[in-house]
């Protein structure tokens, strides 16, 4: 097992899936982040970076800003960040401190 999923799955453990959850996949190219609902587990919303244009770190800030308008749309106020065993540095903490500049409390 990579060392990357056995941080994930760490990370997964402490989480408490009271919230709404917002989970980052990161490629090498893009970098996705969903909206998950709590009881279900069922994914509400995605947004994407494939059609952005820029560098890494303004795709994933915009990246950031589509998701909490999608999070204000959906009347929620605070949600979990699952980082998903990545680094909370680059191009995850410019998707998770746009989306706390928008006022979504993480």
């Amino acid at each position: 097992m990579s060392t990357r999923l056995i941080k994930k799955n760490r990370s997964k453990k402490k989480l408490d899936y009271d919230q709404h959850v917002v989970v980052v996949y990161r490629s090498n190219k893009m970098i996705v982040a969903q909206l998950i609902e709590p009881k279900t587990k069922k994914t509400l919303a995605t947004a994407n970076s494939y059609q952005e244009k820029g560098t890494k770190i303004e795709r994933s800030t915009k990246v950031g800003l589509k998701m909490a308008d999608i999070i204000k749309k959906k009347k929620i106020t605070k949600v979990l960040f699952d980082r998903n065993g990545y680094l909370y540095h680059g191009r995850v903490k410019a998707l998770a401190e746009s989306i706390r500049e928008n006022n979504v409390n993480i």
